[in-house]
Parts: structure tokens; C-alpha cells; sequence
């Protein structure tokens, strides 16, 4: 199969069906030898998505549906429609209809220049300019300075991916924003393009400013991660060993000015920093190992998925 479109949704029965027939439309109009598929994922929508999603897959042999028992996110619905698409290509987007579907042979035009991962740029964004606008800049420059990754517009839905590049991809939180710069770090080939932005017309954004903080601490968790993924006792026992040395010398001169020029030790604050920084110093070091036996296990772990299941609809 050349192609997998994997849309996740959520509370999105307003759009769904015109998503679909966009998508057929553009799909079928592309005459691919290999085919395509559809992967609706049902992030545990309380509204009627889920009906007209099995509507949709009763009528359609190339649309699957995949629903979740509860609400998980959009990492784990995206994990979800990898795990069982079937393209040598992988299209993501959201399903509100702010993506435009007819953008898709635009990525793999780029991808077929060479590049393993493609990202959309929403240049002329069509969203509010406080709520949506403003965070979106602020947060896409400190992700670039951050993960050292230069893209645009890293929360842009619509991406294009080849298949091998998220095989052993393991997804959580607020992740999903960040895969192109985890791909990046594996040695995968990417760039950007510059796609449309339709406004919304129908139904609510799920998204507000209130994910800003959670988009944040997973920025500096994929940012340690790319650093030290590996071997953290290199930060945590580095940081460790210096604090508990500086504390100690630092301990070693007081001593000294007590003992040969009976300067008094109980009265002067700086005796306890020193002997506190030998304590966390040693309390780092001792995280550090902690750390690289977490990751040694993490990384012999057998495979785990981030959501549940209910029914695959084909």
C-alpha cells in the first residue's frame, strides 16, 4: 500500500464525513498503484463521531476506524493509527478541517527529493491571534533553540512520514508534536513545506492555553532526552560530583581556619552550605545511577502501549 492517512478525532461529528469525502476525492484523483487507506482513531468521543465513523467504514472498504473505551490524547491516538497502518507513507492530520487534504501531494512531492520526514508550515495561520497565534511562535522558537531542530511550525498536524522511520517510535504525553526532532536524532532526513490553513467552521477547538505548561515540560523532557538519553548519570552524576568536590574542599579550608587560626565554625552559615553540598552532591550522584538503571531497563523492556482499545472497524 502506498499511503495511510491517520486522522485522530475528538468530538468532531460535524466534521467527519466531509473530511472523508475530501480526503477520497484527493486520493482517488492521485491514481496510486499501491493504493491508500484511511485510519479514523476515535479519541473516546461522547457526541455521535463515533456513529458516523462506523457509517463511514460500512461504506468505504479503504476507511478503518479504531476507538478508544476513553479519552487518551492525541500521542496516543497517533500511536495507535501507526501501530496498524499498512502505507509505505504515513500522513497524519487533525480532523477539524483546518488541514486541507489536497496538500498531501505536496509532502511526498518533497519526500521525493530524499527526505525521510516531511512537515507542513502553516505560514498564514487561520486561527485566533492571542490564544492561538501567540503561543504557537513563542513555542515554536523555544523548541528550536531547544531540541536544535529548525522547523517552523513543530505542532503542525499534517506531516508526511516514511513507514520505517516510526517503527520503533515509542509515543507519550504531549510527544506527538515533537516526532519530527526524535527522527532527527535517529539520523532521519526532513524538511518543510509551506501548506494552507483553513479557519474553523465547525464544532470547538480541544486546544487551548491551558496545554502550553504540558507542551513546555515535555519540550525539556525530549530536550534532556536527546542529550542524555543514554547515560544520565553523565548530567546527574556530573552535576552531583561537582557540588559534593566543592563542597568538600570548601569544607576542608574551613576546617583548616578553625583549626590553625581559631576562626569559629557554629556561628558561620557557609560551614553548612558546604556540608550541604557534599550531601545533595552525593544525593545527585546516587540519582545518577538510579537513572542509568532505569534507562537499562527501558530499554529492555518489552513493548508497551500507551492506550486501550475497544474495536477495529473495517
Amino acid at each position: 500500500m502506498d499511503i495511510s492517512v491517520v486522522i485522530p478525532v475528538f468530538n468532531e461529528e460535524l466534521n467527519v464525513k466531509h473530511l472523508h469525502r475530501e480526503l477520497h476525492s484527493v486520493l482517488e484523483g492521485m491514481k496510486l498503484k499501491g493504493g491508500y487507506e484511511i485510519i479514523f482513531i476515535d479519541d473516546g468521543s461522547i457526541d455521535k463521531t463515533s456513529e458516523f465513523l462506523e457509517e463511514i467504514a460500512s461504506g468505504d472498504k479503504k476507511t478503518k476506524v479504531i476507538k478508544f473505551r476513553r479519552n487518551s490524547g492525541k500521542t496516543a491516538a497517533l500511536s495507535a493509527g501507526f501501530d496498524i497502518a499498512k502505507g509505505k507513507v504515513i500522513i497524519t492530520m487533525d480532523g477539524d478541517l483546518q488541514n486541507d487534504p489536497s496538500d498531501i501531494p505536496l509532502l511526498l512531492k518533497k519526500m521525493d527529493e530524499g527526505y525521510d520526514v516531511v512537515s507542513g508550515w502553516r505560514k498564514k495561520r487561520k486561527d485566533p491571534f492571542l490564544s492561538k497565534k501567540v503561543p504557537s511562535k513563542l513555542s515554536n522558537r523555544m523548541a528550536s533553540k531547544l531540541t536544535g531542530i529548525k522547523i517552523h511550525d513543530f505542532n503542525c498536524p499534517i506531516k508526511a512520514y516514511k513507514r520505517e522511520t516510526l517503527k520503533d517510535i515509542k509515543l507519550y504525553g504531549e510527544m506527538h508534536r515533537y516526532i519530527p526532532a526524535i527522527l532527527s536524532w535517529k539520523g532521519y532526513s526532513f524538511s518543510e513545506v509551506v501548506v494552507s490553513h483553513r479557519p474553523r467552521t465547525r464544532g470547538v477547538t480541544k486546544y487551548g492555553v491551558r496545554r502550553i505548561p504540558k507542551g513546555f515540560l515535555d519540550l525539556l523532557l525530549v530536550a534532556f532526552w536527546k542529550r542524555y538519553s543514554l547515560r544520565p548519570i553523565h548530567i546527574l552524576g556530573g552535576s552531583g560530583l561537582v557540588l559534593a568536590v566543592a563542597g568538600f574542599i570548601l569544607s576542608i579550608y574551613l576546617v583548616v581556619e578553625r583549626l590553625f587560626f581559631d576562626m569559629p565554625l557554629a556561628d558561620r552559615p557557609i560551614f553548612l552550605l558546604a556540608i550541604l553540598m557534599v550531601i545533595i552532591g552525593i544525593q545527585f550522584l546516587v540519582f545518577g545511577v538510579l537513572a542509568d538503571i532505569l534507562i537499562r531497563v527501558y530499554n529492555a523492556q518489552s513493548d508497551r502501549k500507551v492506550y486501550t482499545v475497544d474495536e477495529v472497524i473495517e
